[in-house]
């Protein structure tokens, strides 16, 4: 962070605003039940939890929307959801938060995939799923793809979040990768392990530390081992740059033909790791189309992640509270030096 100018990233996260992202991916409606434990069940040895609220939250590439809506871009979100109530939740909450829905579809063979937490006492009970994953049918496909065209002139980038759950295929991919780059537009993904080789081409892949061991073959257990990884996923996946996150040991940018970059952790008390990588791809996305280098984008995707992993819950983080961070990062590191 020493070496990067204040004004220069401060100008870079000011240009967020109204920077329009394509985000594509798997949506999902969080739905988190509170309450307290006071006894255990007399029917099997599991807790008995006194219910008394229930909050929903947009869910899986939703997050990734409402990231990117919460750090003053503008983001267009496609996907699919079921006929149901379910779908009138999760359309309401983007709805409320600024998220453009033009571009999500319903179908009523697939139910809106939920996932249900049970929350007493501020910590998880159980954790219940309801979704079919089976592949889109042609038709949904075609009207994803007829919609994305439409839209490919007017954005500045495409978020693609892969959560395994149905939509992220190479029928589609095949379509809207060749798309996006004969358009010039930023492409990242944020990947399902299973499918790296689907996503080749694409501007910018942002694997965790597991998934890019599965998808290089190999464990990544030392510094040589994390480099030989981000090599080996540059030259197989044909990508510009590949951006490893590794928890609390910061993150490794990977560029063809130059020496990778390690971003070091912002030291602070972690409170929840839900969602940052959701705030990893939307802030690197918005930070590269508002003409960051892929160095100066993980600097702040890295303010930003460290400040979302420092609430509880699955949150975002504002233009301010990373411009703050950034702040105060580098005035530690002009007193250490």
């Amino acid at each position: 962070m020493k070496s990067q100018s204040f004004t220069k990233l401060r100008g870079i996260i000011s240009s967020f605003r109204d920077k329009k992202i394509l985000v594509i991916g798997d949506l999902i409606l969080d739905e988190f039940i509170w309450g307290k434990v006071s006894r255990i069940s007399p029917e099997a040895p599991v807790p008995v939890v006194w219910a008394d609220r229930e909050s929903f939250m947009p869910g899986g590439a939703s997050n990734v929307a409402n990231n990117i809506n919460a750090l003053s871009g503008k983001a267009y979100m496609v996907g699919v959801v079921g006929n149901d109530d379910r779908a009138g939740i999760l359309k309401g909450e983007l709805e409320h938060r600024g998220v453009n829905i033009d571009g999500v579809f319903s179908d009523s063979q697939r139910p809106t995939i939920l996932k249900t937490r049970v929350i007493a006492h501020q910590q998880q009970v159980v954790r219940i799923d309801r979704e079919k994953v089976d592949p889109l049918k042609d038709s949904l496909v075609k009207k994803i793809v007829s919609f994305i065209e439409g839209m490919i002139d007017e954005i500045d980038g495409v978020i693609v979040e892969d959560y395994g759950k149905g939509l992220i295929t190479p029928k589609l991919l095949d379509k809207i990768v060749p798309l996006a780059k004969g358009k010039k537009k930023v492409i990242t993904v944020d990947p399902k392990e299973e499918h790296f080789s689907y996503y080749k081409g694409v501007t910018v892949i942002t694997p965790n530390n597991a998934e890019a061991s599965r998808a290089a073959g190999f464990e990544i257990k030392d510094k040589a081992t994390l480099k030989k990884a981000g090599h080996e996923l540059l030259k197989k996946l044909k990508v510009q740059v590949v951006l490893i996150t590794l928890g609390e040991d910061g993150m490794m940018v990977f560029e063809k033909d130059k020496p990778p970059k390690k971003i070091d952790t912002i030291a602070q008390e972690v409170f929840d790791v839900s969602g940052a990588g959701d705030t990893v791809a939307a802030s690197y996305t918005l930070a590269l189309v508002s003409g960051a280098n892929p160095i100066q984008a993980a600097h702040i995707a890295n303010c930003a992640a460290g400040i979302v992993v420092g609430k509880v819950g699955i949150a975002v983080t504002t233009q301010d509270e990373v411009i703050g961070r950034i702040r105060e990062e580098i005035g530690k590191a002009r007193k250490a030096s």
